[in-house]
């Protein structure tokens, strides 16, 4: 995954988290993942799975392009 796409995914994760007013460790807690994953994925830090990043967008209500514009 390129860093262009890397940061496009943090950047809008971090703006649905902060629409829905999820901290990260309540946005990991609920879909059950590592405590430090959400920070991780907004530091650009890790390459995100199809599946995460749909299951990332069904928590915070919006489809999963809206996380790769």
């Amino acid at each position: 995954m390129s860093q262009e796409t890397r940061q496009k995914i943090a950047n809008n994760v971090k703006k649905y988290r902060a629409i829905k007013n999820y901290k990260r460790e309540e946005l990991s807690l609920l879909l059950g993942f590592d405590n430090s994953y959400i920070s991780k994925l907004e530091r650009k830090s890790i390459n995100i799975t199809i599946d995460k990043l749909e299951q990332i967008a069904n928590a915070l209500e919006v489809d999963i392009i809206d996380l790769l514009k």
